[in-house]
């Protein structure tokens, strides 16, 4: 029987349903649980999914790369070409675009956004030197990218984030006339806590804009690339090419949420010339990155259909969870009116919308039932979410 939404509901029936949910926290406070929901962190059953890895390289291993390169020693500033095929292929983008980090992509955009504040990008003025620089943010957003413009001192103009990506007429706007927005947040894929996709429109505009400032980045976020149940999203970086915008845009990718978050391998896709540009400065802060996880990671995944074989299994263990999440929620709250939520294809999050003014008080009670949410409001800007509606479900 569908519910009856609670703003139908009299005085006295929104009181004695008080005490009875009152009753009810009281219950499940009683439990003691002690659940971490705080981010997307895989379960112990995503995590053995990758542990083979750990016997792919013994004492008795060949440890030179295909390209003859011996992985135990110094060198090879971009990555073996093993592991700069296959996070390639995961980006969609040729070899030559692609530069391989350490274990994380956030440090990635980290060093990034450093490298445009002290010395410019691709022969810029250095941000540090500017009045005024500015990002725009997609919102709700993850929290870790606005933390990073924020440690900068950049200032972050909020964007709704519509069902097709960024309110794109509003990009196309303040880019075009403002040269000191530099950059641009997104997850284009299984957004950051929404879980929607950008369309092929809002991608085919990304590539055209006509940004005021020359040194504007579009910073593509790529965290869920091969994480799909369902959605494929066009591939920005050739989009940019065939638009004439072939340095616009910078692609971070990693296979944290593939291999072991905090042990993958991290890269950026890019225009040759922004790749050349990352290069002149990470020659000067590292000799070469981690050079037996490349190989560990080639030899397990070997390539492509590898690494999708291993994402189905993922897919296995997360859908139920999702699943779950979905049917309580339906079961406890549809036809209520005082709340909506995503029901992403992919990714990582729910996103729940509560009533205006409801989200950190809700989030607290949940932590006092014990469990703790990723604080409300960490999905804008500065930790300020206008409405204080949004909570973002790590199932």
């Amino acid at each position: 029987t569908p519910m009856t939404p609670y703003s139908q509901l009299s005085k006295e029936e929104l009181l004695a349903l008080k005490s009875d949910l009152e009753q009810q926290f009281e219950d499940i406070k009683g439990k003691g649980l002690k659940l971490d929901m705080s981010r997307g962190k895989p379960s112990k059953a995503q995590l053995d999914l990758s542990i083979g890895m750990m016997d792919v390289l013994t004492s008795e291993s060949d440890l030179v790369s295909s390209d003859g390169v011996d992985c135990r020693n110094y060198g090879v500033l971009c990555g073996i070409s093993d592991a700069r095929k296959l996070l390639a292929d995961m980006s969609e983008v040729p070899e030559r675009n692609i530069l391989i980090y350490g274990n994380s992509s956030l440090n990635v955009m980290f060093d990034t956004v450093s490298r445009a504040m002290t010395h410019g990008i691709m022969g810029s003025t250095p941000w540090c030197k500017l009045d005024h620089v500015k990002f725009l943010c997609p919102v709700p957003g993850y929290d870790r990218h606005f933390a990073i413009t924020e440690f900068f001192g950049i200032e972050m103009i909020n964007i709704p984030l519509l069902e097709t990506g960024p309110d794109m007429d509003m990009v196309e706007k303040l880019v075009a006339e403002d040269d000191s927005i530099k950059g641009i947040w997104c997850v284009p894929k299984y957004a950051n806590p929404t879980g929607i996709s950008y369309s092929d429109e809002t991608v085919r505009r990304f590539a055209r804009l006509k940004p005021a400032a020359k040194d504007f980045r579009i910073f593509w976020d790529n965290a869920y690339s091969i994480h799909h149940l369902y959605d494929v999203i066009l591939e920005l970086l050739n989009e940019c090419i065939k638009a004439g915008n072939p340095d616009m845009v910078l692609k971070f990718i990693s296979t944290s949420k593939v291999s072991f978050p905090g042990s993958g391998i991290a890269a950026l896709a890019a225009s040759e010339a922004n790749i050349e540009d990352a290069k002149q400065y990470m020659k000067f802060q590292t000799i070469g990155h981690d050079k037996l996880n490349q190989l560990r990671h080639v030899r397990f995944f070997k390539d492509m259909p590898g690494m999708y074989a291993h994402m189905r299994k993922h897919a296995d263990i997360l859908r139920p969870k999702f699943e779950k999440v979905e049917e309580v929620l339906e079961k406890e709250l549809g036809g209520l009116e005082i709340g909506t939520w995503t029901k992403p294809l992919g990714g990582y999050f729910i996103s729940f919308d509560a009533m205006e003014g409801c989200a950190k008080n809700i989030v607290a009670r949940c932590k006092k039932a014990g469990v703790v949410m990723t604080p409300a409001g960490a999905t804008y800007p500065y930790g300020k979410d206008p409405k204080d509606s949004n909570i973002r479900i790590a199932p």
